[in-house]
């Protein structure tokens, strides 16, 4: 019986560290040309039935990424820059300090695969942030934040996370996993602050339509973990007999929307 207790909190452990996500989060969504951004990277317990905003522990960050997209493509690796916050060992979260050089819209990303046990864990995250006031300055492949980074798991905003955000104003993704749409998978939209109710909160939480998108309307300033899990049972490789992928994307809601620009509707500010 002993044995039989051993094995079952083992499996449970291991089923709740593939459930936990990592998420990444900025100081501030807007900034000037030259001015710096902490960029944090994250770990919650949000993806189990808690299903909230707190913190963990801090990951390793043996096989994690951590880059600073900027409008131009060019990749900014900040892994080799980060510190922890708390004194404890394993406690807290990592940040780091980006200086911008570039205008228009960043995207900060975050990649982890390892192993759980059993499970691999394949997990990603992103969130954005403008420097300058016009977002669409500078022109590049990653001027539209509705082009994918090609992440297994990757939720892609239809909506500009930063010009496009604000209370009563949707935000609209779209779920992609291997690069095509996900459907009938469901998207949990978690405000900081809230947690949410068991199974399916209807208030938070949507079904992705057969284009793999859903939307939810936040109705106050805050910030928006938008957080989706999928597993893939037999996929299965060496040490590993299953897969479970997540990915995230932080939105800040301000309680007052970016500024418009002169020309940048819904189609070109993404």
């Amino acid at each position: 019986m002993k044995s039989l207790t051993t094995v079952a909190l083992l499996s449970l452990t291991v089923s709740s560290a593939a459930a936990h996500d990592t998420w990444v989060e900025v100081n501030t969504p807007e900034v000037r040309e030259g001015n710096i951004v902490h960029v944090d990277l994250k770990l919650g317990n949000h993806g189990n039935d808690h299903r909230d905003f707190k913190l963990h522990s801090l990951i390793t960050l043996d096989h994690a990424t951590l880059n600073v997209n900027m409008p131009c493509g060019c990749e900014v690796d900040l892994k080799p820059n980060v510190i922890g916050t708390a004194y404890e060992e394993k406690q807290g979260y990592w940040t780091a300090r980006y200086t911008t050089t570039k205008p228009g819209l960043h995207v900060v990303s975050h990649e982890l695969d390892t192993l759980h046990g059993k499970i691999r864990a394949i997990k990603s995250a992103k969130t954005y942030f403008v420097v300058g006031p016009n977002p669409t300055a500078t022109k590049g492949p990653l001027m539209r934040c509705d082009r994918p980074l090609g992440h297994p798991l990757e939720l892609v905003p239809l909506t500009n996370p930063v010009t496009e955000s604000g209370p009563n104003k949707p935000i609209r993704v779209r779920v992609l996993f291997e690069r095509q749409p996900l459907a009938n998978a469901r998207v949990t939209f978690i405000p900081r602050g809230q947690q949410l109710a068991e199974g399916f909160d209807e208030t938070h939480e949507r079904m992705t339509d057969a284009k793999g998108e859903a939307e939810f309307t936040p109705t106050e300033a805050n910030v928006i973990l938008v957080v989706i899990h999928h597993r893939e049972p037999e996929r299965s490789g060496d040490g590993y007999d299953s897969t479970a992928y997540s990915a995230t994307l932080t939105v800040a809601v301000p309680q007052v929307p970016f500024p418009p620009v002169a020309g940048n509707s819904a189609a070109t500010a993404r």
